[in-house]
């Protein structure tokens, strides 16, 4: 009597929501799962993100959503398709999660933070026959073998399919170092540079404004550069400003600053009152009252936005100055301060079910592929995304084979 087949063995390397993701749906299908991971535990930028309330995706439609990938938007078209917002939204409220809507259209978890949906989903991957491997770093291939170190020492593994999930290169001390990048390079994978993605920039601020404000947020302004234009809040910080109205802007600030330096970034500090309203509403104040208090009455102004008029307006023409102050930015920050990165593997080294054209059996997906995203859970929606895809493909590929 013959024995019966054995399981097709895939090997993942990444244990961050792709990887997680694509170990979650091989194993359902009787696929033998091997889960490596270089960090003594998993997902833990995932972990980190969850501080902020884990925004797992946005609820606008799905025409809008694509367009937030930018010039990559098609390549991710077929990936979000595959398994949308709602669909994530499903399968989250399926491990207990619960989401809701925020008012900014934004899908958190009822929770608001990622260690309750993460520690059922390592239970049911658990159930499910994944074999996780922490501390086990990939050092790149040996010959046809997948070389990792552990423990001091070196191991030697030879799947049937690889899949890499390995991130980008923001955030290193969680894991995504992007180091990983010269094994694939000479194996003849086309590479984009990384860049920083959903980050600060560095501005040359007094060291008064360093010393008092450094920390500090403000609150209900409007940024624009060019035809870019977002609402929010801004964070300043020693070296310059951060937070979601600046991130928003960011891939367009930092392209123009490879051009030219300092590029000009317009702040405007009351964008729900006209320029005329502003001046009426300043000349109602006594001339005898300082120009702060004078700000604070008639506009609400705290001290740092005082400050702000200070460092950077002309106070000659301080209605002009309140709608349109010019922050010059002399760089972003580094990569190892951003939210995430772009550059990695380019599409043009990817077939339509993200396999490598120069490795046969050897997949990517998550964000080491050259895509970028703004915050708002379009990074975690893609990267979800490309797992579930790629998964299909891997199914689909096998079912074809005799």
């Amino acid at each position: 009597m013959s024995s019966p087949p054995r399981p097709v063995r895939i090997a993942i390397i990444g244990a961050g929501p792709a990887g997680l993701m694509l170990a979650e749906i091989l194993s359902r299908e009787g696929f033998a799962i091997d889960l490596y991971e270089r960090m003594p535990s998993v997902a833990r930028k995932f972990l980190m993100a969850g501080r902020g309330g884990l925004n797992l995706t946005h609820s606008e439609p799905l025409e809008a959503f694509l367009t937030r990938y930018g010039p990559q938007s098609e390549r991710l078209r077929p990936m979000i398709e595959a398994f949308p917002p709602q669909a994530l939204r499903d399968w989250a409220d399926g491990l207990g999660a619960g989401t809701f809507i925020g008012s900014s259209g934004r899908v958190f978890p009822k929770a608001l933070k990622a260690s309750p949906l993460l520690r059922a989903w390592l239970e049911r991957l658990n159930r499910q026959g994944v074999r996780l491997h922490l501390r086990h770093e990939w050092q790149g291939f040996d010959g046809d073998a997948l070389r990792f170190g552990h423990a001091g020492e070196v191991h030697h593994v030879t799947p049937d399919i690889t899949v890499l999930a390995l991130g980008g290169a923001s955030w290193p001390r969680l894991g995504s170092t992007g180091d990983w990048t010269s094994y694939l390079r000479d194996r003849g994978v086309g590479m984009a540079p990384f860049r920083p993605a959903n980050m600060g920039f560095r501005l040359d601020w007094s060291a008064a404004m360093q010393a008092r404000f450094a920390g500090q947020p403000l609150k209900n302004i409007r940024l624009t550069f060019g035809p870019h234009s977002r609402s929010g809040e801004l964070m300043i910080t020693r070296d310059g400003i951060e937070g979601g109205a600046v991130y928003a802007l960011s891939a367009a600030l930092r392209d123009a600053l490879t051009q030219a330096t300092p590029v000009t970034l317009t702040l405007d500090l009351r964008p729900d009152l006209s320029e005329s309203r502003i001046a009426d509403k300043l000349a109602r104040r006594p001339a005898r009252q300082s120009l702060s208090n004078r700000l604070r009455k008639a506009l609400n102004f705290t001290p740092l936005h005082v400050a702000l008029l200070r460092e950077c307006g002309d106070m000659d023409v301080l209605p002009q100055s309140i709608k349109a102050l010019p922050l010059h930015l002399t760089g972003p920050q580094s990569l190892d301060r951003a939210i995430s990165s772009a550059g990695g593997i380019g599409f043009d080294s990817l077939n339509d079910g993200l396999e490598l054209k120069a490795l046969p059996r050897t997949y990517a997906i998550g964000e080491m592929l050259d895509w970028e995203a703004p915050t708002g859970g379009y990074l975690l929606q893609a990267c979800f995304s490309s797992a579930v895809h790629t998964a299909r493909h891997i199914i689909q590929s096998l079912s074809d084979r005799p």
